[in-house]
């Protein structure tokens, strides 16, 4: 803005500026989010999206842009519901430290207390003469699972891919992460996962993998009840959030949203049926409760869960964690095996260890995403949450890392003394 256009707004009456902004966002640059993502869907970069950013628990900005079905006419809306695939770790996570405050666990516990199958784990190594699995050093423990430092991969890497595709792992699974398809309980498939090596020993590696999915059956062996009914009673339904499932109830599936993929020219085409595009969350066997990658939800139902996050622990007078154990959770508890530089790694998220290292992110943010191209941010700082939503796999396309920068530039009342600090 120049000099006399900063003039002119000063002099305008206090009301009229006001009108142009929203919880401390200037609204002509947050049009910028709409017209970027509309052009997105204009140049077919992306089908559709949605996204929503709240401050202080209050809505400033929400979009739905292009199509949730392209090819049925199907607009995209805001109560659209997406596949959101790895932020299901998130939910699955807050149970496990649920069940950490009452006493059915710690989480420095062996897994093997719950799933006996780990008590004796094998990891690949690569030698002179081939692939010789050695002994785990130690057990696997909980903390290890949240953090994901347990050596545990999706099984698609080189050294281990045939054994794990031999056991319905791996490869076969979509892109590894895949379990819907399964006529099995999700305990069932994790115990054959136990019986297969992993690529690093406890504690020694930060490894994306399996590790949540586990997790998903330790909540079933120490709560007594399936995933699904646990993830239901004590926080999808307590908190409102009436679009979450594993599986949509078919009464619902004119509002899931088509996948898309990104072709050689990052174009996007219509994605295939099964694991790889479409996948079995309307029908199929309904069975599988993957606490890693298997929940479908809304924006407003993900920034509903967030927002409790943000709020340590409570919503709505309701407390689902402690405070502490909200801190325990988004702080760095890995210590430097995660390798991105200035970010940490705590129980279930990626968080901002210094101010530059995730964009404009404020140090304490913490994050993740969706293989689906989904992702979120909760800024603390700056009492931000925000929520993008989309399904396309895989995505060519930087439309989802350009949204938070998009975000970032409109906020022109930023917390006092925050940017100072940085």
């Amino acid at each position: 803005m120049t000099l006399r256009g900063a003039l002119l707004l000063l002099a305008l009456p206090t009301s009229l500026v006001a009108q142009n902004t929203r919880g401390g966002f200037d609204l002509t640059r947050l049009a910028r989010l709409e017209q970027y993502l509309q052009g997105a869907v204009d140049s077919n970069r992306i089908a559709g999206a949605t996204a929503l950013v709240l401050r202080d628990g209050k809505p400033v900005y929400e979009t739905s842009a292009g199509w949730a079905d392209k090819e049925s006419g199907r607009r995209m809306t805001p109560d659209a519901i997406f596949r959101i695939a790895s932020q299901s770790k998130a939910v699955t996570s807050v149970a496990i430290l649920m069940l950490m405050e009452e006493g059915k666990l710690a989480i420095g516990d062996p897994v093997s207390r719950f799933i006996p199958a780990y008590a004796h784990t094998a990891v690949a190594l690569v030698s002179d003469s081939g692939h010789s699995p050695v002994a785990a050093t130690r057990q696997i423990t909980i903390k290890d699972l949240l953090t994901h430092t347990a050596g545990i991969s999706y099984g698609t890497d080189a050294i281990v891919a045939q054994q794990y595709a031999a056991k319905g792992l791996g490869p076969v699974a979509g892109f590894g992460w895949y379990t819907a398809d399964k006529n099995e309980p999700v305990c069932t498939t994790m115990e054959r996962l136990a019986t297969l090596p992993f690529v690093a020993q406890p504690g020694t590696s930060w490894v994306y993998g399996y590790n949540t999915d586990i997790l998903g059956c330790v909540v079933e062996r120490a709560s007594g009840m399936p995933l699904d009914q646990f993830v239901r009673t004590r926080i999808t339904e307590p908190l409102g959030m009436k679009d979450t499932y594993f599986f949509l109830p078919p009464a619902k599936r004119d509002r899931l949203v088509a996948v898309y993929m990104s072709d050689s020219t990052s174009h996007v085409v219509r994605a295939p049926v099964g694991p790889r595009g479409q996948g079995d969350y309307v029908d199929g066997p309904r069975v599988s409760f993957a606490g890693g990658a298997g929940l479908l939800s809304t924006s407003h139902d993900y920034a509903r869960f967030l927002q409790m996050l943000l709020n340590h622990g409570q919503m709505d007078g309701v407390r689902y964690l402690a405070p502490h154990t909200v801190d325990l959770m988004t702080t760095n508890q890995s210590g430097t095996l995660y390798r991105s530089p200035g970010m940490g790694f705590g129980l279930g998220f990626q968080t901002v260890e210094k101010y530059g290292a995730d964009g404009m992110a404020s140090v304490g943010t913490f994050s993740w995403s969706g293989a689906y191209a989904t992702q979120y941010k909760v800024d603390p700082a700056e009492g931000l949450v925000m929520v993008f939503m989309i399904n396309q796999m895989p995505m060519r396309s930087d439309v989802p890392s350009k949204f938070p920068t998009l975000v970032y530039q409109a906020l022109v009342s930023p917390r006092s003394g925050t940017v100072a600090q940085r």
